[in-house]
């Protein structure tokens, strides 16, 4: 049967500017045909899938695809190599634009302003020319379904190139990464390599089946990816979401899942084409980020805290003695830092560290400063330490000893001995120097650098000639017993009763940066509380002796997590809190009713919580001794 000559026909009006689309809808609307308009590139292919379109009204300036590239796209389609297909300019186009545009397929240009009376006639023109091409082709059809076996053949290759050309299609757009689909007619699926590379599978022994397709999809997304692909299935809407695929393996792949449906005009799904794209490492940039953003967090707050240990710890005579000390503490952390920063926080040579010391104390074509040794790259915990202690020997050089005097020379040498480093400082030529009467604060960072963070050794020689200092440190790092911080401390816990009854709260210290871990000692002997500690390795710690009330758990020590003296506290049923620059959500979820006490510490912070009712601490004052009323733990 013929089809009624008089039968509307689509045209469809491409263009960004919704403006122009009204202008040209208004022009055209006279004619009496369909009138389908898409805004971008992708919605006119999308309504060229869907619907038979007679002729195509496209601007040529557009974003993404302009006119030309959507004109190729369209004639590298079997089914639009023949749709007529006009471009609309706003600039001047030369000879080899309008050659260009006549290459891809394009039958006649209109310029604007548009005169509405030619846009509406040549439209009018292959309208016409459509629909009676149309009308022969359907007659030509009747005809042909007289044979019916050629009719078969024809239709069966046509449907296959159809959908070999759809599949390419949603592919490009989604990245061609792999594509499937499903027929509804037969409930078949299938795949392409691309499909099957992503899921991990080998196409000669996978059966592909939404089964089995459904079981490569992590189970903790399949509710969702089912949910968001229901729109696909009741009204050919297009979809995209998110999902993990598992392999057999084992392996977890990110992907990104697109699908479209073309449907009959009674609402039936013919078939479903999807595209995958595979989003793993997109997904593993996203995670490094969010990781390098929480180091960042983390090692700042660990930086703010060391200051504050410094401005906490120093003494001095006056306030200028006190703003100079600090000062030049905080100037060695601060190029430590900067040196660090140069090789991505991976490491500092001490050669670099050395020269920036010593950079404020010499001139050029001084020699007072003697300096040799090999190439020797530090970790940042090594760095950080090594440069505080070196800062010490420096600025007690320039007001006691070799550096303040114009005859006076250091000679700063290290080398290797088997697995350990060994620096050497020797001053002579200075005023005469005698030992000591009490160690100060700077002799105080350089043991709690040295020996207790770095688990190194430190002698001093005070010989009347000059300081000679020999500092030695692990290399590779090797696990070594821990050394009390209480020979650093101004109110040392040696001599103290064992097992006095009644007696101070004991509290156990992990904290692996040495100033830090000084200011909690005196923090809790502010609070008439006993220190026990401080351990810089989780191994020490597990080795504890003696009754242990409470602890303060540094989370991170130098990279080795603290949580195996978390398991072991609680299971003794001891409380503990954690200390971390990290933020409460980093802590394991095991550990999330565990208080968290944040870098920097401020004292009346970690009060509250030691002191707190409900915090579960059970702790004697040293003052009065008497207990404080807790809950039982």
């Amino acid at each position: 049967m013929a089809a009624d000559p008089h039968e509307k026909v689509n045209i469809l009006l491409v263009d960004d500017h919704p403006a122009k689309l009204m202008a040209y809808e208004v022009i055209l609307q006279d004619l009496g045909e369909n009138l389908i308009k898409a805004a971008s590139g992708k919605e006119a292919l999308e309504q060229l899938l869907r619907n038979e379109v007679a002729v195509v009204l496209v601007d040529v300036c557009m974003p993404d695809l302009d006119g030309f590239q959507l004109a190729q796209m369209i004639r590298e389609h079997p089914r639009f190599q023949s749709t007529a297909m006009i471009f609309i300019s706003a600039i001047h186009l030369s000879d080899v634009d309008r050659l260009r545009g006549y290459a891809m397929g394009a039958v006649d240009y209109v310029p604007v302003p548009v005169i509405p009376e030619v846009l509406r006639a040549k439209v009018k023109v292959f309208a016409e020319l459509y629909r009676k091409t149309r009308l022969l082709e359907r007659l030509n059809a009747e005809l042909e379904s007289r044979v019916t076996s050629r009719t078969a053949e024809l239709e069966a290759s046509t449907a296959r190139l159809l959908d070999t050309e759809q599949r390419r299609s949603l592919a490009l757009m989604a990245g061609s990464m792999g594509s499937w689909e499903w027929d509804g007619a037969t409930g078949q699926l299938t795949w392409d390599d691309g499909q099957y590379r992503i899921c991990g599978v080998d196409p000669k022994s996978f059966v592909v089946t939404p089964d089995n397709a459904k079981a490569l999809v992590h189970p903790d997304d399949w509710e969702r990816l089912f949910s968001a692909s229901a729109p696909v299935l009741s009204h050919g809407k297009p979809f995209q979401s998110d999902f993990r695929v598992r392999r057999p393996n084992g392996e977890i792949r990110w992907c990104v899942g697109t699908a479209i449906a073309t449907v009959d005009n009674a609402g039936r799904t013919l078939r479903i084409t999807g595209v995958t794209v595979d989003i793993t490492e997109r997904k593993h940039a996203e995670e490094r980020q969010l990781l390098l953003a929480q180091e960042v967090d983390h090692r700042a707050k660990n930086a703010l805290t060391l200051v504050q240990s410094i401005l906490r710890l120093t003494r001095a005579g006056d306030i200028n003695e006190y703003v100079e000390a600090v000062e030049g503490r905080i100037k060695a952390l601060s190029r430590a830092h900067t040196i660090l920063s140069h090789s991505r926080w991976q490491g500092a040579d001490l050669g670099g560290l050395i020269d920036e010391e010593f950079a404020p104390y010499t001139c050029a074509g001084s020699e007072q400063v003697q300096v040799d040794g090999p190439k020797a790259f530090l970790d940042p915990n090594t760095a950080q330490a090594l440069a505080l202690a070196l800062h010490e020997l420096a600025a007690n050089a320039a007001k006691y000893g070799a550096l303040s005097s114009e005859h006076g020379r250091i000679e700063l040498s290290w080398g290797f001995e088997q697995d350990r480093l060994v620096v050497t400082w020797a001053e002579s030529g200075g005023p005469r120097v005698r030992r000591p009467a009490a160690s100060g604060f700077g002799t105080k960072i350089i043991l709690g650098s040295v020996e207790r963070q770095l688990h190194g050794t430190v002698t001093f020689d005070w010989r009347p000639e000059g300081l000679r200092c020999v500092m030695s440190v692990p290399r590779p790092k090797v696990q070594t017993g821990p050394i009390g911080l209480e020979r650093l401390s101004q109110k040392s816990q040696k001599g103290r009763p064992a097992a006095a009854a009644p007696r101070a709260g004991r509290v156990m210290i992990v904290e692996d940066e040495a100033l830090i871990a000084m200011v909690l000692v005196d923090h809790l002997q502010e609070l008439g509380l006993m220190a026990v500690g401080p351990f810089s390795r989780v191994g020490d710690a597990l080795k504890v002796e003696g009754e242990v009330d409470a602890a303060i758990l540094d989370v991170n020590l130098a990279g080795e997590s603290v949580y195996p003296v978390a398991e072991m506290l609680k299971a003794r049923r001891v409380p503990f809190l954690f200390m971390t620059g990290y933020g409460s959500a980093s802590i394991d979820p095991r550990f999330a009713d565990v208080p968290v006490l944040q870098k920097p510490i401020e004292a009346k912070t970690l009060e509250d919580m030691l002191l707190d009712r409900n915090m579960h601490f059970n702790l004697r004052r040293e003052n009065d001794m008497e207990p404080v009323q807790r809950q039982a733990v």
